[in-house]
């Protein structure tokens, strides 16, 4: 069975940067889109952004755009999410999941998922 480990999160003031990690294990990855998502308090389970693991191509919703960049190490089976110029907005437990299917952020796609991490933004 696919296990999905996030690592990374904590504490950052606004404006600073934190990278996540999502270490996979039981499976290659290479077959798998990878998607980061988040869930703030009290509000519904976005998707955030979404990489290929076979070419690196990667999607990401406008909120993020510019600011959050993903990439793999597939030597390393782990996808990571380099979160800069962030806002209280992001504050949220962010999740990693795998799917089979195409590059999308369509949640009900995704079979197995990580535990969570949480970040925190705040001054």
């Amino acid at each position: 069975q696919l296990q999905l480990v996030e690592s990374g999160g904590g504490l950052v003031q606004p404006g600073g940067s934190l990278r996540l990690s999502c270490t996979a294990s039981g499976f290659s990855l290479h077959d798998y889109a990878i998607g980061w998502f988040r869930q703030a308090p009290g509000k519904e389970r976005e998707g955030v952004t979404v990489i290929s693991m076979r070419d690196g191509e990667a999607y990401y919703v406008d909120s993020v755009q510019g600011r959050f960049i993903a990439s793999r190490d597939n030597a390393k089976n782990t996808v990571y999410l380099q979160m800069n110029s962030l806002k209280p907005e992001d504050t949220a437990v962010y999740y990693c999941a795998a799917t089979q299917d195409s590059l999308t952020l369509e949640i009900d796609v995704y079979d197995d998922w990580g535990q969570g991490t949480q970040v925190t933004v705040s001054s």
